[in-house]
């Protein structure tokens, strides 16, 4: 079998051992805050934000190092991380101690992603990358698809604990295959010295900016929050002017110059705010006001996923031969129609009315995710793909988390923290009727929201132009 193939498959289980474990863990849970002793609303927040954020966080540090020492061997640490943090997370005795076990996932994942995307374009020809991405993507969503369907089923029969079991046999596969198998392609090896400081200060202003804001809606805003969400602000602002004096700088700005690179990095960014927290909002609004079971708000939330999966290798396919400006540009545009849907769609409203917004919603990120990001991998030289890609990564992470964060603010100012609470844990509503009509008034804002911000994400995709592939 040829050598690239072999990257295609390995590459594809690890996006979809990642995907998988999110969507588990999403279908989950209320569950999780509803079995697991002492876990509040906040902690099951944190229980999705921690390990994203240590991915954000981690990013670049590890694209950087894979530049510099390899990146194949960056992402088979990744996968042995990644599998070790699942086995921990299974024997969680408390909220607190799952959210620190999350964050050693996402420590493992965060090498996995910073060379994924860096390794399929190494071992794959300019002509096939789109393809090859799309394929990746595509199959990992479809990790997403059947951990919404095994995720309801496992959480039923054996308890949510389960749901961490399944990455071990796949994780412990996939590290010795990758070890034996893969091999590196970019003998240019930078020598730069790593941006501790830069990293320290990047880490700390965001982890300051969500806690400030999470912990802010849930227990009524006081000047603490606003002082850390302040002092989050600054230290990223601050890191952002540090990184143009640094000698090896933790986000190479340079890269920003390239206009290809800077437009598919800024809707990547504002296309991840758009529609990260579709999902979360979704899986609340099942199992916390129309009280389904996790297995049944699995099956319900499939056309979101099956609808990416659709989209993507298409996209992929003709973004190769198009280019990704059209492409990129469309899903946007569909993904903002499905979410505006969303954000009118009226308290009871039939199930068959929500599947048009989450295909299109779904099909809009199939149609943007694969062109765009092989657009931004094709725009910068070969020994900068790995930062190139831990740059993205990370801003996508960032969205991911803001639009969590936002979503999660919109909701506990709009809904008592009582009722927060129960629809959290998906038991049943205090004064119902009215609480319920509380929460889907929140939903509509939350959408529409996200709706224009999808809107504002076609302004960077559009003005990527023509570039020559690399």
């Amino acid at each position: 079998m040829q050598y690239k193939y072999t990257v295609l498959i390995n590459a594809t289980i690890g996006l979809f051992m990642a995907l998988l474990d999110s969507s588990i863990v999403l279908i989950s849970l209320p569950t999780i805050i509803r079995k697991l002793p002492g876990t509040t609303a906040f902690d099951g927040v944190w229980i999705i934000m921690g390990y994203t954020l240590i991915n954000a966080t981690l990013l670049l540090t590890f694209g950087r190092l894979a530049d510099i020492f390899g990146r194949v061997r960056l992402y088979n640490l990744g996968f042995a991380i990644f599998t070790v943090g699942s086995g921990l997370c299974s024997i969680s005795p408390n909220g607190a101690s799952l959210v620190l076990f999350r964050l050693i996932q996402g420590a493992g994942g965060a090498l996995v992603f910073s060379s994924n995307a860096a390794i399929i374009t190494d071992a794959f020809p300019v002509n096939e990358r789109g393809k090859a991405i799309g394929i990746t993507q595509v199959t990992g969503t479809a990790g997403s698809v059947f951990g919404l369907v095994l995720g309801g089923i496992l959480t039923a029969t054996l308890g949510w604990r389960s749901i961490f079991w399944i990455n071990l046999p796949v994780g412990t596969f996939a590290t010795v295959w990758a070890y034996k198998r893969l091999r590196e392609l970019n003998p240019n090896r930078g020598a730069e010295k790593l941006d501790y400081l830069g990293n320290v200060i990047f880490g700390l202003g965001l982890t300051l900016l969500l806690v400030g804001l999470t912990f802010g809606s849930i227990s009524g805003w006081s000047y603490v929050d606003y002082v850390q969400i302040g002092l989050g602000v600054l230290l990223i602002g601050v890191f952002a002017f540090a990184e143009t004096r640094a000698k090896s700088p933790m986000m190479d700005l340079k890269l920003f110059k390239i206009r290809a690179f800077s437009a598919g990095a800024f809707s990547n960014l504002l296309a991840a705010i758009a529609r990260g927290a579709v999902s979360l909002v979704l899986v609340f609004y099942f199992q916390g006001v129309l009280l389904l079971d996790a297995f049944t708000a699995g099956v319900l939330l499939i056309p979101f996923s099956v609808a990416f999966v659709t989209a993507g290798p298409l996209s992929g396919y003709l973004s190769d031969k198009h280019g990704a400006t059209l492409f990129s540009t469309l899903g946007l545009a569909v993904s903002a129609a499905g979410l505006l849907w969303f954000s009118f769609l009226p308290e009871g409203v039939p199930y068959k009315m929500l599947v048009v917004p989450m295909i299109l919603v779904g099909v809009g990120g199939g149609l943007f995710s694969a062109p765009n990001l092989t657009s931004i991998m094709n725009s910068v030289p070969v020994i900068r793909r790995g930062v190139a890609a831990g740059m993205s990564s990370l801003l996508f992470n960032v969205g991911y988390l803001l639009s969590i964060s936002i979503a999660f603010v919109i909701m506990a100012s709009s809904v008592p923290l009582n009722v927060l609470q129960e629809i959290f844990a998906g038991v049943t509503i205090t004064g119902n009727g009215l609480n319920a009509a509380i929460f889907v008034g929140a939903m509509h804002r939350i959408f529409l929201l996200m709706a224009a911000i999808s809107v504002i994400a076609i302004i960077p995709s559009i003005s990527r132009g023509a570039r020559k592939q690399r």
